[in-house]
């Protein structure tokens, strides 16, 4: 499915959000490999012992690097943090990016994006749990642009939802309330979601699209069309 050119997914650069703000200035496919490999082991540490209880000490620790092998990539563990996080946000917040020449229903266009949205949130765990785990941790900036992805997801969920209700294909009262509701399902899930658990990704990304189209009042399934 393609994607419209106007999705806000680069974040603000150095001094506000993760573009490496280390000594690193050109990202190279070696770079790219390394600021990975920190990015892993660090995300490892921050879910099983929070942000509070990281060091950069245990993140070098955990890589067997030195200090400043660390540091030439990022300038601190907020903005390691801030990077692991920007990455599922932007994958959820554009989920609704549907090419101008999609002419699909708008109820179809919903469900698929609901269903994305579950789908991401579950295959960027842990990282993606942990502006619910922690939300204290990030700089204004930080929310500022997370805002502004917010933002940009709802100023087309709301209308798509409008339009499907006008097909009526779907029955709800009020837009914003319904939006909210519906997008709040996968955000419980860092309460109790668990890899390996008695449901498969797939099981609880079509349960939970199963329950986000009862919020939303689907009344029939959508039908397919061409995109």
């Amino acid at each position: 499915m393609g994607r419209t050119s106007e999705t806000p997914h680069k974040p603000p650069h150095p001094s506000h959000l993760p573009q490496g703000t280390g000594r690193q200035r050109a990202s190279t496919p070696g770079t790219d490999v390394q600021r990975e490999r920190i990015l892993q082991a660090a995300a490892r540490l921050f879910a099983a012992q929070g942000y509070a209880n990281t060091t950069m000490a245990q993140i070098v620790r955990e890589l067997g690097v030195s200090k400043p092998f660390v540091y030439y990539y990022f300038r601190d563990k907020q903005e390691i943090f801030e990077t692991l996080s920007w990455k599922p946000a932007v994958e959820c917040f554009t989920v609704l990016d549907f090419a101008d020449t999609d002419t699909r229903r708008a109820s179809e266009k919903v469900m698929e994006g609901l269903e994305r949205l579950i789908r991401a949130t579950i295959e960027n765990q842990p990282v993606a749990f942990f502006p619910y785990r922690e939300p204290q941790v990030y700089r204004p900036e930080y929310l500022a642009a997370q805002k502004k992805l917010a933002n940009h997801f709802y100023d087309r969920l709301c209308p798509l939802l409008e339009q499907a209700r006008r097909d009526g294909d779907l029955d709800f009262n009020d837009t914003r309330i319904t939006a909210l509701a519906a997008c709040s399902l996968p955000g419980f899930l860092y309460n109790w979601y668990r890899p390996g658990g008695r449901f498969s990704p797939d099981e609880v990304v079509a349960e939970l699209t199963m329950l986000a189209s009862r919020v939303i009042g689907l009344r029939r399934a959508p039908a397919r069309g061409r995109g």
